[in-house]
């Protein structure tokens, strides 16, 4: 009997959910891969002689490719689909990690642009995987299980910080920082087999039956999202104009990027915080950091689940999307207290509060799907992207020249809060309702 066979017997499948896990997983590897600099950086800058502004300047390598190849990803993602084009950078990244645990045999000057070079070539290739995650997610569920899965994929971030900071911090302590490096990018090979074998788009899996493919679509999923695709080349420029000159989605745009500098805080200079202002040791911290990040995690799960069930009450759409936001906002903003603590515990205690408060208004993706308009998901889900991502750039370089010139993380704390409170701002004063964004039609 046949795969298909026996799935039809069975009743409804729920394909769905092993494919949320695989993006789930592998975003997870994403943020990790993003952090192992991070985690690496206090040993590398001893072997390699940096300061803070050089590292400074090699974090925000990433953060320049990242935004460059953001809209030329999503449109590559709407004109090959996206589970070709995840495969690639799936590949493409872990083979880039992989290589920067080779720069010590360099010598110093070329040790140090390579890792900038390599920096540069991760964040080029990762560029299209947060859309391709809506993507996926946009085709394989319905409308009323979208915004869950979307922060499910979305928490996999807070997962990764959990998870893998003791375990990377576990590596520089008892191997090298090089291990860091090459261990997670063998990790990211294996994940790639994995996912050309098992991850298809809904009308090419052979593991989904004709129940479920009927469920998601009737329910509003783009099932066909990938089954014909234009021969025309480029992304129509008008239609990124009028994203651009939407009051709705700048708000939702410029709201990522307040978003995202708290983000790139705990990403690139969190671990370094607590080993020079706080004078853990590493071993500790990688420990230590994974604890804001579980509450992160617990939050990025329940701000989604919060905002459904208020949608399921009877709430409309906009307040069910803007109240998590605002309440978790108000929450990250609570770091700055740190400056005015010595206690550790306090400090550890406080930042868990702001980690938790930022993954519970972390709902940018589920609006993009809310707001994005049919015809150009990869590209609204890109542009989103890029204003989220200038924060990968700014804050690295602002948060090094702060330290440096300042001598202590006091302003970066207050620099970083504040702009939680203008993400909050943000959703509060300019997005308005938030509803699906209707486009112009532009001839072909």
């Amino acid at each position: 009997m046949s795969i298909e066979t026996t799935l039809e017997n069975n009743g409804r499948t729920h394909v769905r959910y092993l494919v949320l896990l695989f993006i789930f997983i592998i975003t997870a590897v994403n943020y990790a891969d993003r952090v192992t600099l991070s985690i690496a950086g206090v040993a590398v800058s001893h072997d390699l002689g940096l300061d803070v502004v050089n590292l400074g300047q090699i974090f925000s390598a990433f953060g320049i490719a990242y935004l460059l190849m953001q809209v030329p990803g999503g449109w590559l993602l709407d004109k090959f689909g996206s589970v070709k084009v995840y495969s690639y950078s799936l590949f493409f990244w872990s083979l880039f990690t992989l290589l920067q645990g080779f720069v010590g045999v360099l010598s110093i000057p070329m040790a140090i642009l390579s890792l900038f070079m390599l920096q540069f070539l991760l964040g080029f290739a990762e560029a299209p995987a947060f859309p391709a995650n809506a993507r996926i997610v946009a085709a394989w569920f319905p409308a009323k299980e979208r915004a869950t899965a979307s922060s499910i994929f979305n928490a996999a971030q807070y997962f990764s910080l959990a998870l893998f900071s003791p375990f990377l911090g576990w590596l520089v302590y008892a191997w090298s920082w090089k291990h860091v490096f090459t261990v997670m990018g063998i990790i990211g090979f294996v994940l790639t087999f994995l996912w050309i074998k098992f991850v298809h788009n809904p009308f090419e899996s052979p593991y989904v039956n004709r129940a479920e493919l009927d469920y998601i679509e009737q329910g509003g999923g783009v099932v066909n999202m990938d089954q014909k695709k234009s021969t025309k080349s480029g992304p129509k420029w008008n239609y990124v104009k009028q994203l651009l000159t939407s009051r709705m989605m700048l708000g939702i745009f410029f709201g990522q990027y307040f978003l995202n500098t708290i983000t790139w805080f705990f990403l690139t200079w969190f671990p370094i915080y607590l080993v020079q202002e706080k004078g853990m040791s590493i071993l500790k911290v990688g420990i230590i950091a994974s604890i804001p990040a579980l509450c992160g995690f617990v939050g990025g799960i329940s701000g989604g689940v919060v905002s459904d069930f208020l949608l399921k009450r009877g709430f409309s759409l906009t307040f069910a999307r803007k109240a998590p936001i605002v309440f978790g906002m108000l929450l990250a903003s609570s770091m700055i207290l740190c400056n005015y603590t010595n206690d550790t515990v306090l400090v550890v205690a406080l930042m868990a509060l702001a980690f938790f408060g930022k993954g519970f208004g972390a709902l940018g993706w589920p609006v993009i799907a809310d707001t994005a308009p049919k015809e150009v998901i990869g590209l609204c889900g890109a542009i989103f992207n890029v204003f989220g991502n200038v924060a990968s750039i700014v804050t690295p370089l602002l948060i090094g020249y702060l330290v440096k010139n300042l001598h202590s993380f006091n302003s970066a704390l207050i620099f970083v809060g504040c702009s939680a409170i203008m993400s909050m701002l943000c959703y509060l004063l300019v997005v308005g309702k938030i509803q699906r964004l209707e486009l112009k039609k532009v001839p072909e």
